[in-house]
């Protein structure tokens, strides 16, 4: 963070290097507050000060609270990952770039964010799919990545098919491994009966965490 020069001291410059280091970014802004008043977000720490507060007074309440931020902020970023845009708002131009659920500081179109997704996508889908067949005890005779609106993947079980939708990438790495997951224990069951959810589960029992995360979204599985 860039101070202004009634904040420059020794005390807040300290605070502001030891936040650095921990990923996160000091703000500081007056409002007609009683109170000063701190709200931990992804990488930023926000701070509300009365318009009457001395520099001293502000920097002594900054030093204390950053052990807290340092140590809260893992949780505030998993918290974070835990609540993913829905596909609708992840493909507009103006919405927050998303990889793997975290935020990324990059600005791009409707269809860069699509080739960027795509990209992303094609370069971890060997590893996981190497990863996932032999624990399903089912394999893909081919994969593809599409565009799609309305669902998360599919599975031509005839043709051994698979495929995934290129938005998938906005959400954390685990939610593409559980519709791989679903998608090739469609090679075993064709529907959604109770045997297929247990095939589902004997090879990935924390499923049900990354079904929720993708559930109720714009996104759906075959």
């Amino acid at each position: 963070m860039s101070l202004l020069p009634e904040y420059k001291t020794p005390l807040l410059e300290s605070a502001i290097q030891r936040l650095a280091r921990g990923g996160i970014e000091l703000k500081i802004t007056k409002k007609r507050v009683k109170n000063i008043n701190f709200r931990l977000k992804p990488y930023k720490l926000m701070v509300s000060v009365p318009i009457f507060i001395s520099t001293a007074q502000i920097g002594q309440a900054v030093a204390k609270r950053v052990p807290w931020a340092i140590a809260h902020h893992p949780q505030v970023l998993e918290q974070h990952q835990r609540k993913p845009l829905p596909i609708s708002q992840t493909s507009t131009a103006d919405s927050p770039l998303l990889l793997w659920g975290i935020a990324q500081p990059l600005v791009l179109s409707h269809d860069e964010k699509i080739a960027y997704y795509r990209q992303e996508l094609a370069a971890v889908i060997t590893v996981l799919f190497d990863k996932w067949q032999p624990v399903v005890g089912a394999a893909a005779n081919e994969i593809r990545l599409k565009k799609m609106h309305t669902r998360w993947g599919s599975c031509n079980t005839r043709a051994r098919r698979i495929w995934l939708s290129v938005y998938l990438p906005a959400y954390p790495i685990e939610c593409t491994e559980y519709v791989i997951v679903h998608e090739l224990c469609h090679l075993h069951h064709a529907n959604h009966s109770r045997a297929f959810w247990q095939t589902v589960a004997t090879a990935m029992p924390d499923y049900r965490r990354w079904h929720d995360m993708l559930a109720g979204k714009t996104g759906q599985l075959d």
